[in-house]
């Protein structure tokens, strides 16, 4: 019975990374739509004279694509693209952000929505029931 259980529960990990991850995007897409100004000095000055954007639509980009891809994970909706375009994404900030506080737990999520783009499609994914993966 023992045995059982700790079979069923490690079978549920995949799932709750996967959903952890999606509601920290989601967290963050959404943060960055309403408080905009909290994340503008994080946009440096290169990324901005680069790109001919303001600092306030890379900010606005972000927080889309987070919201889109985060929903697109929490889902399942193609969870290994999702997954790889999220860990791309934030791998970038964490590069961008450096060593410190930030850039650490920026690459604590980054390692493990790698872990959700190596695992795929889960048993609670839309792709599981559309047979995907």
């Amino acid at each position: 019975m023992k045995q059982q259980t700790s079979i069923k529960l490690k079978s549920l990990a995949p799932t709750v990374l996967r959903i952890g991850v999606a509601l920290v995007f989601l967290w963050f897409g959404t943060q960055q739509l309403t408080n905009t100004d909290q994340w503008l000095r994080l946009i440096p000055q290169f990324i901005v004279d680069f790109s001919g954007l303001s600092a306030a639509t890379i900010v606005h980009i972000s927080g889309v694509f987070e919201i889109i891809f985060g929903i697109a994970l929490l889902i399942g909706f193609y969870t290994r693209t999702a997954a790889l375009l999220l860990a791309l994404h934030i791998i970038d900030i964490t590069f961008i952000v450096g060593y410190g506080p930030t850039g650490v737990r920026d690459f604590g999520i980054s390692i493990a929505t790698i872990a959700v783009f190596l695992y795929g499609a889960d048993y609670f994914t839309v792709d599981r029931k559309l047979g995907r993966e």
